[in-house]
């Protein structure tokens, strides 16, 4: 067996509550799981190593993560299957039947590798170029520059708003329309020269996180292959079988939340209906009341993990 300390002392990417995740999701003896964001292998590595014949099905929708989780991962290379892919279409992408898995991991968000590699583009470090894409320029897809030059007025405004919760979107979005007119988005420094004339001042670190961290989940759209996994991943879940997922930003963790209630309820019939028509029984029950956050001394170890937060549910 691997101990967590062990899966922690690789530098591709620290995973986030580990012993956390262990603890939650326990995985048992001859189980089959999916790790849905498999990153560099981190927490695939724990969960193969914390019981006798685990299986996993791993899956990213980085390439380079894949590669990376695969080499990790080699001493368990007859009990892992590794694709390239969004967990959303993990049905398709496996071929998984209804009820054949016991759990289910997803660490949102991107990895410390992406982040530090200034040619991914999800820093706002000077010289980044604007990317951002998950799968990289392998898989194609539009970039977070070709957002800011093409997307319209309202649709740069419900980026800003929605996603990065800026509460004044309107001047960033005609300062984004007003440059690019004479010179397009290409790098990180276009974007922060853009959001300094905006505010009147240079931008806080928090200022830039939040808009790139926008155009980061726009890029991707990563709220819709959330929403649209949860439901498919929970028809996976046997019975017993538990979903943990990592979120990283408020309207993530909202969505996972809202997901873990509705599927917590005994009822699910609208108001005013006289009579049950669901049936009148819960399809499983929350494993955390509260979100659990990483502790303070990992917060140190790994400051990037202070905003994760893990929900859990499990099939009844």
């Amino acid at each position: 067996m691997i101990g967590v300390a062990a899966v922690l002392g690789r530098a591709y990417h620290v995973p986030v509550m580990v012993a956390e995740v262990l603890r939650v999701l326990a995985p048992r003896v001859g189980g089959t799981y999916l790790d849905g964001t498999v990153g560099g292998g981190g927490h695939a590595e724990a969960i193969l190593s914390s019981a006798e014949g685990v299986r996993l099905y791993a899956l990213d929708r980085d390439p380079e993560a894949v590669e990376e989780a695969r080499s990790r991962l080699r001493l368990f290379a007859d009990r892992v299957r590794l694709a390239v892919g969004d967990f959303a279409d993990v049905h398709d992408i496996f071929g998984l039947g209804e009820g054949t898995l016991d759990g289910v991991l997803l660490d949102l968000g991107v990895s410390s590798h992406q982040i530090d590699l200034l040619e991914r583009g999800f820093t706002f470090r000077p010289g980044a170029p604007l990317d951002m894409r998950m799968g990289g320029a392998v898989h194609g897809g539009q970039t977070a520059a070709a957002v800011l030059n093409q997307a319209s007025e309202g649709e740069l405004r419900d980026i800003f708003r929605r996603y990065g919760e800026e509460r004044r979107p309107k001047r960033l979005v005609r300062e984004v329309v007003a440059r690019r007119a004479w010179k397009p988005f290409e790098t990180s420094d276009d974007l922060v020269a853009a959001l300094e004339a905006a505010f009147g001042r240079p931008p806080a670190p928090s200022d830039r996180a939040r808009i790139f961290q926008a155009l980061r989940i726009a890029v991707n759209r990563e709220l819709e292959s959330l929403t649209r996994g949860l439901s498919s991943l929970k028809r996976l879940l046997g019975s017993g079988g538990r979903l943990v997922v990592i979120s990283y930003h408020s309207l993530e963790d909202r969505i996972v939340k809202r997901a873990f209630a509705l599927w917590s309820r005994a009822c699910v019939c609208p108001p005013g209906i006289p009579v049950c028509q669901c049936g009148g029984k819960a399809e499983g029950r929350l494993l955390v009341r509260r979100a659990l956050v990483p502790s303070e001394s990992e917060v140190l170890r790994n400051p990037r993990a202070r905003s994760g937060k893990l929900r859990a549910w499990e099939r009844a």
